[in-house]
């Protein structure tokens, strides 16, 4: 039998292992077609809803927005909004690098 630490370092290395398949097949999709196509066989619609909110939450965060504004717009939970402003201000830099991006596109 295993202890609960080597289960948890295996789920841990499988998720990794998982996370850095996902990073590899976004990196290789090469048109917006593609890209929605992956991500419609992937995720289900609320998925896709939920994840695209946060980037509309994200963008209204950056451009300083007050929370019950964005949450009117959005239909986001303060929580959720909390949340993504967080990551927006002590992440790894995703939501930034990607306004950026869209801002330039």
């Amino acid at each position: 039998m295993t202890s609960g630490k080597v289960a948890d370092a295996e789920l841990h290395r499988d998720s990794n292992t998982r996370i850095d398949e996902l990073i590899r097949a976004f990196t290789n999709l090469r048109t917006p077609a593609a890209t929605e196509a992956f991500l419609r066989d992937l995720c289900t619609e609320a998925e896709l809803n939920a994840m695209g909110q946060r980037l509309q939450v994200a963008r209204l965060v950056s451009d300083g927005v007050v929370y019950s504004e964005i949450s009117r717009r959005t239909g986001a939970s303060t929580a959720t909004i909390t949340r993504v402003a967080q990551w927006c201000r002590r992440g790894t830099g995703g939501y930034q690098a990607v306004l950026a991006k869209l801002a330039r596109s």
